[in-house]
């Protein structure tokens, strides 16, 4: 366990003048109020809070963040209340403090909601005071060294969670050690066989590649000091989880990844950086379209440097990287190398700027209310690869890979977005759907009157495109829902002599809207058209219990009055109702384990499809109903996997033999021979839930010769 003397010694060395006594009275007000306290490792709770200030520490951040990286857990579990911190640390150390705790204290209807509503309070801090999210990595870095303690379900869960969202968030704060750190041990514990496989290829020649490094950095350093350039030749390790992505991504073999090792240049000053690459290409042949000038066009994350690929000394591919000494600090530490919090400073203008993307993800994430589609979004917005176009006047536009010309409109303005019926790129007509690259021109052809496409939504990659677009199609739905549900009411309310008309003018209307949930009478009458309320349970508030027969004439009630006879799934149970049929979406497959959403479907029922499934993401959510799987079924599901192996004989019956060995049933099977005897096969199968899928998953990828197997959807 690192010690409070450990902390103060590093804060010394970066800060010379720094203000020490807050981190001592930090550090034993911490130790105070968690004493006794012990974690599942059965170290006493003190060790955690340690750990994340000596992290803090690393990253060389200020006494003030320090202090609240000690302080970090206290108000969520233990007895000290936010005057304290106030009265005893000041209202800096308690904003940060209260930015870092979870939400422990809200009760969400589901985990899902949590993590979603958890993540966004996050992401809330993080653009009012960036070093909430530093805090919050440190924390989450040091519980990922600690993972092992917690129980494998558990374990997985963080680790997927790590993931899909705090690698990312290091990686757009380009904290990049942090970022592979934590990628590496969530896929660790997430794909423990793959990991294992990887890191044991890796130690295989770990004695040739060290000498091979060391011949090519002395190599590099020779040439460099006959051209008078003073520099620092390193070389670097892929880490593991990269190189598994690249394997996956690309359909390669180990053997056939090049750049496990890499190599750094540093120098002074820039134009050495662009002499030094000429160097190098005069020395090696370079590799067509292998390099990239993220000095001229920096990342959003401040990232810096020249990467270029070239042909090495014995045939084989070297990837080469060359930046200042600066540029390296800022690659090491991202946006903690020029976050400055000293006393009476603040972050200055061009750095708000850089990291305007954090207050345009609020921005864009305000109105989504559905934890499903505000968790992709973050996601999108966290994804790092970005293309750089132009608008006809050369102002530089960055969007992420793959954004096509609808999403480029929607960051001109709204209405160019609405109103988008064509595209230019550079210079010719583009289609709507026609990917955008690095370099383009882009001119948007508008027309009046013209309003989004519910078709988009299955091309456009930006958050504020999807959200645009939902916006349009919500609003338009919800005027056909108010009609419907309208119509609907008028119906009913005759059928008990009621004049629905001028029942909306009474007070007890005014109750029932309230009753309801909703601000206004036009919301209620919009969810009886969604077949979320019926007309009937409006009656009954309005009026003293009617006297002829009841009748559903929502759109869930017509479903069920017309289904309850058919046979429904025992494995899925729908909110607050019984006996109506489930069909499961077939875009996405659900199993039990996974997380999983209901829509109402006029003549099929509800329909389940996994939360995180694109073709859910697209239905109106006013229509989305609660369900969950039955703990007490004993059905089985249908999933497919696809084999990516090298074709030999014995190959298919060896698979099916560990499938049958662990309890299931093969309903499909269709294999593919590519070139070089490799092949892909894809099996559909019947399984209990996710874990008895990963144990499959698991048993397969020990048959010799396969070297990937995934879950799919389709």
């Amino acid at each position: 366990m690192i010690r409070i003397n450990d902390i103060i010694d590093k804060i010394t060395e970066n800060h010379p003048d720094a203000e020490l006594d807050i981190v001592d009275r930090a550090y034993i007000f911490s130790a105070r109020v968690h004493d006794g306290q012990m974690r599942l490792s059965g170290e006493p709770y003190l060790s955690h809070p340690l750990e994340v200030a000596g992290i803090l520490a690393d990253m060389k951040l200020d006494s003030i963040s320090i202090a609240a990286g000690l302080l970090h857990d206290v108000i969520e579990d233990t007895y000290a209340t936010p005057d304290e911190i106030k009265n005893m640390f000041g209202p800096e150390v308690l904003h940060i403090v209260s930015g870092v705790t979870k939400l422990s204290g809200l009760t969400f209807d589901s985990s899902q909601t949590r993590q979603a509503e958890s993540i966004r309070k996050m992401i809330l801090a993080m653009a009012d005071d960036i070093r909430v999210i530093l805090i919050k990595l440190a924390d989450r870095l040091h519980n990922m060294r600690t993972l092992q303690f917690h129980k494998e379900s558990k374990r997985r869960k963080i680790a997927q969670e790590t993931l899909d969202i705090y690698a990312s968030i290091a990686a757009r704060l380009g904290i990049y050690w942090i970022k592979k750190e934590l990628e590496d041990s969530s896929f660790k514990y997430l794909d423990s066989e793959e990991y294992s496989r990887i890191e044991s290829l890796v130690s295989e020649d770990k004695e040739g590649r060290e000498k091979y490094l060391e011949t090519v950095k002395d190599y590099i350093e020779k040439k460099m000091n006959e051209a008078d350039l003073e520099c620092e030749v390193r070389g670097r390790y892929k880490n593991f989880y990269s190189i598994y992505q690249k394997m996956i991504k690309q359909n390669l073999a180990f053997e056939d990844i090049y750049d496990i090792i890499g190599f750094r240049i540093i120098l002074d000053r820039i134009p050495q950086c662009y002499e030094a690459l000429g160097l190098i290409h005069a020395l090696w042949k370079p590799v067509d379209k292998k390099f990239k000038d993220y000095i001229g066009v920096p990342k959003h994350n401040m990232y810096q440097s020249l990467h270029t690929t070239v042909i090495g000394p014995v045939g084989e591919r070297i990837e080469i990287q060359i930046r200042t000494r600066d540029m390296d600090r800022v690659a090491k530490s991202g946006i903690a190398a020029h976050w400055s919090y000293k006393e009476g400073k603040s972050i200055d203008e061009n750095m708000s700027k850089t990291f305007a993307w954090i207050q345009n993800l609020v921005e864009n994430q305000a109105d989504f209310r559905n934890p499903d589609e505000f968790l992709e979004n973050v996601r999108i917005d966290l994804f790092p690869d970005e293309v750089y176009v132009f608008t006809p006047d050369g102002e530089i536009k960055s969007l992420p890979r793959g954004a096509t010309p609808i999403d480029f409109a929607y960051t001109i303005h709204t209405e160019v977005g609405n109103q988008c019926t064509g595209a230019k790129i550079n210079g010719r007509l583009s289609t709507l759907k026609n990917e955008l690259h690095t370099g383009n021109i882009v001119e948007i052809i508008t027309t009046k009157n013209h309003h989004p496409s519910k078709d988009w939504l299955n091309f456009v990659k930006t958050v504020k495109a999807r959200s645009r677009i939902r916006q349009w199609i919500k609003i338009q739905e919800k005027e056909r829902s108010i009609t419907l549900g309208r119509e609907m009411c008028e119906k009913s309310f005759r059928k008990y002599r009621l004049n629905f008309n001028a029942l909306l003018k009474l007070e007890e209307m005014g109750k029932a809207v309230e009753h309801f949930g909703f601000k206004t009478v036009d919301d209620l009458i919009a969810n009886v058209g969604y077949g979320k309320i019926t007309p009937l349970q409006i009656i009954r508030k309005v009026t003293p219990k009617p006297e002829p027969k009841e009748e559903n004439e929502s759109i869930l009630g017509r479903i069920i009055s017309h289904v309850r006879k058919k046979k429904h799934r025992a494995g899925v149970i729908v909110s607050g109702v019984d006996d109506i049929l489930i069909k499961f979406g077939k875009c996405c497959r659900p199993i039990p384990g996974d997380f999983i959403t209901g829509y109402i479907t006029q003549g099929y029922g509800v329909t389940v499809h996994r939360t995180g499934c694109v073709n859910a993401l697209k239905m109106n959510p006013e229509r989305q109903i609660d369900v969950e799987w039955n703990k007490n079924a004993t059905e089985t599901y249908p999933v497919k996997i696809c084999i990516s192996c090298h074709d030999r004989v014995g190959l298919l019956a060896d698979i099916a033999a560990n499938i049958t060995k662990n309890g299931a049933n093969i309903l499909g099977l269709k294999t593919e021979i590519l070139e070089n005897k490799s092949a892909i096969c894809f099996l559909t199968i019947e399984v209990k839930d996710a874990e008895h899928l990963h144990k499959i998953i698991s048993a397969i990828k020990k048959v010799g010769f396969v070297y990937k197997v995934k879950r799919i959807d389709r």
